[in-house]
């Protein structure tokens, strides 16, 4: 449980805020590139860490991301004339590169020097994993790019998409690494008797039965890992293993229902991240992304942008858009209509009655209704043995933005190696920890021989 204080102290991402300055020195995803198709598009608005940004892919093919407002009358640039390697805005004039620099202003004379001391913020872009990333931390502490797997494959490795969640970013965080309430939750009143189909995935054969797991969380460089263990067989046991990574990055054992390549227990099907980046304190963007390590996606795979369900489930499979309300990011079923709740459904087949296929809904549901408009109020918890890995998040990341005040800067921001890291699932013989396996351990690592791409 935590304290009212401390509570505010994790979840306030504002500039100037610990947690924000924290949060800042990590590379943080603030669009899909999807959403900048092709040079001189149309601008995009964004807000991340409460700061409202506009942006562009320029005629280079470069993208930029400039704070919304000009430097000049503090119009916003969104409006702006996206032409020539540059954001002109439509009120004087004056035109920006994607590195914030003032090319043009077309109300001064041409003679004059002014536009060369005038700059935009700007801030520095990559493109990675299907998603924008940008560092709007101190220029002179802009760390190397994480080495996050879905980084250093090729795009046709990986499917990706976002969703807007109405909660803050801690509470996505927590419910993406509390495991144990997918079997709840998400299930369905014959989950019995689906764990007992024939040619059923070890996912749904072992998670969908029996007691609830029993939980262990070690400490590593780059957040925790999380080990969730029930029984299998009469001689093995079934492991979920999990991981949080600072700050919002969130990596969940995945479907369970692929074949690993031989030797590698530990990969079931795809893995998954999710970057739970906060828009303000009561808003954050839910980027999904799902990758295969040893080939590209087939394309009837593809989730995000083919299709979602799960048939064996009775969900079928649909495109993920048509969860959303067109036009936006925010699913269908939301806050104003009670996620579409069915009651009907919730006494007959669904335990919750919420939609799966929109929009993450169930989830949804559950963390943007915490009893506040803007963070949930932890004080009044009751926390039980399957929430070590929520208590144990929380320490690591306050102690982060604490040490961050005390000027020691955050060793996983520096170091792109402590992202190398994967979730996955195993079948060990009973007494053996997790960790203790080697192969195991091996394949919840990112291979050596793959190495970010040279630019």
């Amino acid at each position: 449980m935590l304290t009212r204080e401390e509570n505010e102290f994790m979840c306030q991402t504002g500039p100037g805020t610990p947690m924000g300055e924290f949060c800042r020195r990590f590379w943080t995803p603030v669009l899909l590139s999807e959403e900048l198709p092709e040079p001189d598009c149309t601008p995009v608005r964004t807000k991340i860490y409460d700061e409202y940004m506009v942006a562009f892919r320029d005629t280079s093919g470069r993208v930029g991301l400039l704070q919304e407002f000009c430097p000049h009358r503090l119009s916003s640039l969104f409006f702006g004339r996206n032409e020539d390697n540059g954001l002109r805005c439509i009120y004087h004039g004056w035109k920006f590169d994607v590195e914030g620099r003032c090319v043009d202003m077309m109300n001064e004379p041409e003679e004059s020097n002014f536009k060369e001391k005038v700059r935009a913020t700007a801030y520095p872009t990559f493109e990675g994993a299907g998603c924008v990333w940008a560092y709007m931390g101190p220029p002179h502490l802009e760390p190397p790019k994480p080495e996050l797997e879905c980084l250093l494959l090729p795009p046709e490795h990986m499917d990706t998409t976002k969703i807007l969640y109405e909660s803050n970013w801690v509470q996505v965080i927590e419910g993406e690494i509390d495991t144990v309430h997918s079997s709840i939750l998400h299930s369905t009143l014959d989950q019995h008797d689906v764990a007992k189909r024939d040619g059923v995935g070890i996912n749904d054969r072992y998670h969908l039965r029996g007691r609830p797991p029993e939980f262990f969380v070690e400490d590593t460089d780059g957040g925790i890992l999380i080990g969730a263990v029930r029984e299998a067989e009469a001689d093995s046991n079934y492991w979920r293993i999990s991981r949080w990574q600072f700050p919002w990055v969130t990596m969940p054992p995945g479907g369970g229902n692929g074949s690993p390549p031989e030797g590698k227990n530990a990969l079931r099907g795809p893995i998954r991240a999710a970057f739970l980046v906060p828009i303000d304190d009561e808003n954050c963007w839910f980027y999904l992304c799902s990758w295969h390590p040893y080939r590209p996606y087939e394309h009837d795979e593809l989730i995000y942008k083919v299709g979602r369900g799960n048939p064996s489930r009775g969900v079928a499979p649909e495109p993920w858009k048509n969860g959303l309300i067109p036009g936006t990011w925010k699913g269908k079923a939301n806050k104003t209509n009670d996620y579409m709740i069915d009651r009907e459904a919730q006494r007959t087949y669904s335990f919750s009655g919420i939609p799966f296929n929109n929009g993450r809904a169930q989830d949804s549901a559950m963390t943007d209704t915490m009893g506040s408009s803007t963070t949930a109020p932890r004080w009044l918890e009751h926390l039980g043995t399957t929430d070590r890995a929520i208590i144990r998040m929380r320490r690591r990341l306050i102690q982060g933005a604490r040490d961050l005040l005390e000027g020691v800067e955050p060793y996983a921001a520096s170091h792109p190696e402590t992202f190398r890291v994967r979730s996955g699932q195993s079948i060990l013989p009973k007494g053996v920890y997790f960790t203790d396996d080697p192969d195991t351990m091996d394949a919840l690592t990112v291979p050596s021989t793959l190495q970010p791409a040279k630019t």
